[in-house]
């Protein structure tokens, strides 16, 4: 398959401290990776540096076959896009969701301000959103529905490469379940390209078409999910491996449960 983003070397140093020490990674094109690793492993560092929020020391970035330079354009930082752990990082508190929705799509010339009320609508429907939310403002919904807008928002600039960081894990389990679904619907409906970062195997299990296991800011192992659950190619892959609860499987119903605020 025709490669969508791949990482060559990538170094990044914290003072006297190695965060990302030569990591190459390949993504194919409408294919999720899953990234998994331990607490400090370098799975935030490397997303942020693939987002162009972080500079690297060293190596290069290619989004198809685009070099993507220290210094990115309005287009660049357009087409990967990065969804965070906690909504709030991504939603501004003071800004109703009509303004955090329509800015990004105004910024990003997807629409004209004669269309961004209906392109607003539209993607608040797919993350099952009432429309009639986009008067009110983040601390009005529960976590998981801010993490919905929060999708919404990332999405509708039509990003190349979705990131997405631990977006499930300050989430109860039924929630987490449920935004789930909605990645994998949305997967499907859109040929999402995605970098799915977890320190939870069992939603790396759900989301991912293959796996890459970090550790001490290396990649120490990459494969097709199947053979990776079945035969983990390292002991430190078989460790996190060995450590991980089955998870239910996911409702089939598009979107999921649709949590009510608490």
């Amino acid at each position: 398959m025709e490669s969508a983003l791949q990482v060559k070397n990538l170094t990044v140093h914290y003072g006297g401290f190695t965060a990302l020490d030569g990591v190459d990674l390949n993504i194919e094109r409408h294919a999720t990776l899953g990234l998994v690793g331990e607490s400090g492993s370098g799975k935030s560092t490397l997303a942020r540096v693939v987002a162009g929020l972080i500079a690297p020391d060293e190596g290069q970035i290619l989004l198809e076959s685009e070099l993507l330079t220290k210094k990115r354009s309005r287009e660049q930082h357009k087409k990967i896009q990065m969804i965070f752990q906690n909504p709030d990082a991504s939603l501004n508190p003071k800004h109703s969701i009509r303004q955090i929705l329509s800015e990004a799509l105004l910024f990003h010339r997807i629409v004209d301000r004669k269309q961004v009320e209906r392109r607003c609508r539209e993607w608040l429907d797919r993350v099952h959103i009432p429309g009639n939310a986009l008067d009110r403002y983040p601390h009005e919904f529960s976590g998981g529905q801010r993490q919905r807008i929060a999708i919404a928002r990332a999405l509708s600039v039509e990003p190349r490469i979705l990131i997405a960081d631990e977006p499930t894990s300050a989430l109860d389990v039924s929630v987490q379940r449920s935004v789930l679904d909605l990645f994998n619907t949305l997967k499907e409906e859109l040929q999402l390209t995605m970098l799915f970062i977890s320190h939870d195997l069992g939603v790396i299990h759900e989301i991912s078409d293959t796996v890459a296991v970090m550790k001490q800011g290396r990649l120490v192992e990459v494969q097709a999910k199947a053979p990776f659950f079945a035969r983990p190619e390292t002991a430190y892959s078989r460790e996190l491996l060995s450590a991980v609860p089955r998870m239910p499987k996911l409702s089939t119903t598009p979107g999921g449960n649709h949590e009510s605020r608490t």
